[in-house]
């Protein structure tokens, strides 16, 4: 995942976050995020709360994805200082 330049466009969206930073936004001190195994290979990362989501094929990758997803979302400023993972493992039993 890479991080997108400003467009033209988007100096709307930058225009209108800074006046946001004016009103106080609370900076997030920790991001939580579920890591479930991908049925084909993998893992799935996906943030609660936050629109955040991402993949990897090791755990190792996905520490790096999942590092890069919130650079990505998050200014400097705001960036959580944590990033928890989850881990979520089904497992089935016989009941006998």
């Amino acid at each position: 995942m890479e991080c997108r330049t400003p467009t033209r466009q988007q100096g709307y969206f930058l225009r209108w976050r800074s006046a946001a930073k004016a009103c106080k936004i609370a900076v997030v001190s920790e991001i939580i995020f579920v890591v479930e195994e991908a049925p084909e290979s993998g893992y799935t990362a996906r943030a609660l709360g936050v629109p955040i989501f991402t993949e990897a094929d090791s755990i190792e990758q996905l520490h790096i994805q999942v590092r890069d997803a919130v650079a990505c979302h998050y200014d400097e400023p705001t960036r959580p200082k944590v990033i928890r993972l989850h881990f979520v493992r089904d497992e089935v039993i016989a009941a006998g």
